[in-house]
């Protein structure tokens, strides 16, 4: 047995398996699919603490804030010098970078387990992979998402419903960023990276668009929770010469504006 297999791609299979074993116990009968949105739901959990090693502290968050009045301000004749000094400072934190690389390695992992799990992993396949431990399910597992959709072929409403969410997820990114979107970065991220993606995976199996679409889904929710949290900090600290200071966040994204990753796990 590979390295791969037994120290990666086993420890995901069981996992997937007990979790539809679990749903089986709750419902009338087992789904695959409400057992890949549970199993969404833990990695993205798992991988948390991860994500705050990337975020800055409340407080750091409005000492940036201040710092990028300040930049805006002494660089408003400037744009290009007043861009590049934002994103200067938004790189100030390692941590950040860390995390976006440990980031991209597990989601490139979680492809590549996913795949194998929807297109031979669950129909038998692998089934000799599950821990003595474990607890019997019934064969062969059942693909059915709802009744309605085969996890394991390709399925052009979640694809849509997928590339739906990546548009989303760009749009609340890009929303609370510091520094406004140049026309390229808008168009990039928000209209052609949906529709690259809908291109890539419409031959993917269906189970592995359901994982996405809940990793984003909680990613998106979790970007809202940290911006509420944080202009609730901000709002609490700000001294009475900082009130009309704006916060770190910055309007909607607007196409014609002036100066700027896809999901997670």
């Amino acid at each position: 047995m590979d390295i791969f297999t037994l120290y990666i791609y086993q420890p995901f299979f069981n996992i997937l398996v007990g979790l539809y074993w679990f749903v089986g116990q709750i419902l009338p009968s087992p789904d695959m699919g409400i057992a890949v949105i549970l199993f969404a739901v833990a990695v993205r959990i798992i991988l948390l603490p991860i994500d705050l090693i990337g975020e800055q502290s409340d407080e750091e968050k409005l000492q940036i804030a201040l710092k990028v009045k300040k930049v805006k301000k002494e660089f408003a004749s400037d744009p290009v010098r007043q861009k590049e000094g934002i994103r200067q400072l938004m790189r100030q934190s390692p941590g950040a970078i860390f995390s976006e690389v440990f980031t991209i390695t597990v989601q490139v992992l979680i492809i590549l387990i996913l795949y194998r799990i929807f297109t031979t992993g669950l129909e038998g396949a692998d089934m000799h992979l599950l821990y003595k431990f474990m607890p019997s399910v019934r064969q062969p597992i059942n693909l059915m998402f709802l009744g309605k959709y085969d996890l394991s072929h390709t399925n052009s409403a979640l694809n849509l419903l997928q590339s739906v969410m990546i548009c989303l997820s760009e749009i609340v990114h890009l929303y609370f960023e510091p520094v406004r979107p140049s026309r390229k970065d808008f168009l990039s991220l928000v209209i052609i990276l949906p529709i690259v993606s809908f291109l890539i995976f419409m031959f993917l199996p269906a189970g592995k668009k359901v994982f996405i679409i809940t990793s984003l889904a909680f990613g998106i929710a979790l970007k809202i929770v940290r911006q509420i949290l944080y202009l609730t900090y901000s709002f609490r600290h700000q001294t009475p010469e900082n009130i009309s200071q704006p916060a770190l966040s910055t309007p909607a994204p607007s196409i014609g504006a002036s100066t700027t990753t896809p999901p997670t796990a």
